[in-house]
């Protein structure tokens, strides 16, 4: 029995072959400019071949061992289609067909994130990227997003968030200081007013008593609130004997001998100086010569 490559080989299934093959219709080729094209159906016939094409291309670049070139290749062609779909559709919506650009397919990043990459001419989409070529060096820097810089904080905006809160002005304001020094504030002055009472009647007592067997038991009391006076007097006395010793210590030491003046000063150092140069450079000839000069004129220095 032959075999199905020897049947397609022989003369009949040729001629056949050759027969249809004339029947079929010369292949269209898609217009190389929208503008040229005036049918709406032939317009969204082409558009719909193109989409095609783009959905062959992507499912192509999906695979990451195409090679850096191939994937590259692919990418400028479906970017080339996409552009070209484009022109198709403006065409349609001109022949009164539907507007396909208001539901445009947004371009998402490794992560399913829609990115917007504006055109640089400011005219449709910008340049896309596409399966594997997302992953393409220098291109997946393009999709990751910058590192948030932490701004650091000048003097002025730390000064400006400081209010009055800031220094404990409206701490009363809130409510809870007074609620926490509520009770220590009542119980204080519940002391203060028992302890002042109790001073009242003993002054009292000590007015209303003139018999002498009373008087011994009320001095006592009376000495109490007298020495509790006293207290306060003898510690102000003693802060008053300080305040004077600190101020005696203090007090300027006083010279009783005459001490020289900053020109005095002055003058002694630069007659020593004087002196020092002529031993160093003069012959005591010279001195000599010089002092009995100064005494026949009287010339004291």
């Amino acid at each position: 029995m032959a075999r199905n490559e020897e049947k397609a080989q022989s003369m009949l299934n040729r001629y056949i072959a050759l027969q249809a093959e004339e029947k079929k219709k010369p292949k269209e080729r898609r217009p190389y400019l929208a503008s040229e094209c005036r049918d709406l159906s032939e317009a969204d016939k082409w558009r719909q071949q193109i989409m095609r094409e783009i959905g062959r291309k992507v499912a192509e670049i999906q695979n990451e061992g195409l090679g850096e070139h191939r994937l590259r290749d692919l990418n400028d062609e479906i970017n080339k289609l996409i552009r070209e779909k484009g022109h198709w559709e403006r065409r349609i919506f001109e022949l009164g067909g539907p507007n396909y650009t208001k539901h445009f397919a947004k371009m998402t990043d490794l992560e399913g994130n829609i990115v917007d990459v504006p055109n640089p001419s400011g005219r449709g989409p910008g340049y896309r990227y596409f399966g594997a070529a997302k992953k393409l060096p220098g291109v997946r820097e393009l999709f990751e997003k910058p590192p948030e810089l932490r701004k650091r904080r000048t003097r002025y905006d730390i000064y400006k968030r400081i209010d009055a809160s800031y220094y404990g002005y409206r701490d009363d304001e809130d409510g809870v200081l007074e609620r926490v020094e509520g009770p220590a504030e009542r119980e204080m002055r519940a002391k203060a007013v028992q302890e002042w009472r109790r001073l009242d009647e003993i002054k009292k007592e000590a007015m209303k008593t003139v018999k002498s067997g009373q008087e011994a038991s009320v001095m006592g009391q009376v000495n109490e609130i007298l020495k509790e006076g006293e207290e306060d007097v003898v510690l102000e006395e003693r802060m008053r004997e300080m305040e004077i010793e600190r101020k005696e210590k203090e007090r300027e030491f006083v010279v009783h001998v005459p001490l020289p003046d900053d020109k005095e000063i002055e003058k002694m150092v630069i007659e020593r100086k004087k002196m020092e140069l002529l031993k160093k450079y003069a012959t005591e000839e010279f001195v000599e010569e010089q002092n009995e000069a100064k005494a026949m004129l009287n010339i004291q220095r």
